[in-house]
């Protein structure tokens, strides 16, 4: 729960020196379930990065695992920022709903 926690407070820091309120919806709108997928894919690919870290493995190309999640997903990573953007300024309680699936799905999977 921390760990999500943190992330969305990250995120939402990161996008808010863009906010606008009022913001249209992106030209590229992503589903509330399309986001929850992206963001459980960000979520394992960090894990992976934190685990090469603690093992001293390379991980200095962090911009292609994000480019590798949205390109899976036929997403550029402005796609996902200006959406990420508009839940946070325009969606504020969906945002949160989709934190909340990822962490639920999360746990699903410790378990």
């Amino acid at each position: 729960m921390k760990k999500a926690l943190l992330l969305l407070f990250v995120i939402c820091f990161f996008f808010s020196c863009d906010s606008e309120k009022k913001r249209p919806a992106p030209a590229v709108f992503l589903s509330e379930s399309q986001m929850v997928d992206i963001l459980m894919d960000v979520q394992l690919m960090e894990a992976t990065i934190g685990y090469k870290k603690n093992a001293n493995q390379k991980t200095e190309y962090l911009k292609q695992y994000y480019d590798t999640v949205f390109a899976h997903y036929g997403i550029a990573d402005s796609v996902f920022k200006e959406n990420m953007t508009y839940y946070y300024d325009v969606e504020p309680q969906t945002l949160m709903r989709i934190m909340d699936s990822v962490e639920t799905r999360l746990a699903k999977m410790k378990n």
